[in-house]
């Protein structure tokens, strides 16, 4: 007599289990974990363009088209510079770390500065020159503390004024500010302008600002000890990847609707 046909060979669902249980379906587990796993790779990627620094000179250095102009005092303190090369309209030391050290916006047609020009606050020399110039804001170079040559056009006043530079000359349709000065040598009266446990320190052309003396810190120099950098680090890496996540979430919520 035959024996009855045995169960099909293959693997067999578990004990009990529902008709298509214990079988990985399309859609189902694997194709969720590759997801999450894109997921954190993009955020990871996207917590590391933040994090990290950008070029040197960045934006401003495309603020006006073309190469360093010839005969520019950018130009001329490029070639003399050893390691130095331009790029655009900047002059960069390539490092490490890469470094902006002129700026050239000469004959640019500049009715303002552009709104990149913070970026140029670590320059050496800048050129504003043949540009329709309205009266600059002192404001606008403040930070500029490594600046040692600025040309700008005759209408126009040094920023700070005379008094914020070693020498000023007159040359053609241009103004030479060479040399800044440190306002906080020119006068023993500053002193008073700063808090008990800290020092004056030059920030632009005849700006100043207080620096705590080591270890105080805070809020008028008053409190006493080393920073929290590392608890300071966590928080705001925290945040930041937070933050992160929560913009990439959003996208990709809108990119998913009709």
């Amino acid at each position: 007599m035959a024996e009855p046909p045995g169960p099909p060979r293959g693997r067999s669902a578990p004990l009990g289990a529902a008709p298509g249980q214990g079988r990985t379906r399309p859609g189902g587990t694997g194709a969720g974990a590759e997801r999450r796993a894109r997921s954190w790779a993009a955020g990871t990627l996207l917590l590391l363009l933040l994090l990290l620094p950008g070029d040197a000179g960045g934006e401003v250095c495309g603020s006006c088209p073309g190469p360093l102009r010839n005969g520019s005092v950018v130009a001329r303190y490029c070639a003399s510079r050893a390691g130095a090369e331009p790029r655009g309209r900047c002059c960069l030391d390539p490092g490490p770390p890469r470094r902006l050290l002129g700026l050239d916006l000469s004959n640019c047609s500049l009715r303002s500065l552009p709104a990149a020009f913070a970026e140029a606050a670590p320059v050496v020399v800048l050129d504003l020159t043949e540009n329709p110039l309205a009266a600059l804001p002192n404001s606008s170079f403040l930070g500029f503390t490594n600046l040692h040559s600025l040309a700008v056009p005759l209408e126009l006043e040094c920023p700070g004024g005379s008094s914020a530079w070693q020498e000023v000359t007159e040359r053609g349709s241009s103004r030479l500010c060479h040399g800044q000065r440190n306002p906080c040598n020119s006068s023993g009266e500053l002193a008073w302008l700063c808090p008990e446990n800290a020092a004056c320190a030059p920030d632009g052309p005849g700006f100043t600002q207080c620096l705590c003396a080591s270890p105080f810190h805070g809020y008028k120099c008053l409190r006493e000890g080393a920073f929290p950098v590392l608890p300071f680090c966590s928080i705001l890496g925290a945040v930041t990847a937070a933050l992160s996540l929560l913009l990439w979430g959003t996208q990709r919520r809108k990119a998913k609707a009709p």
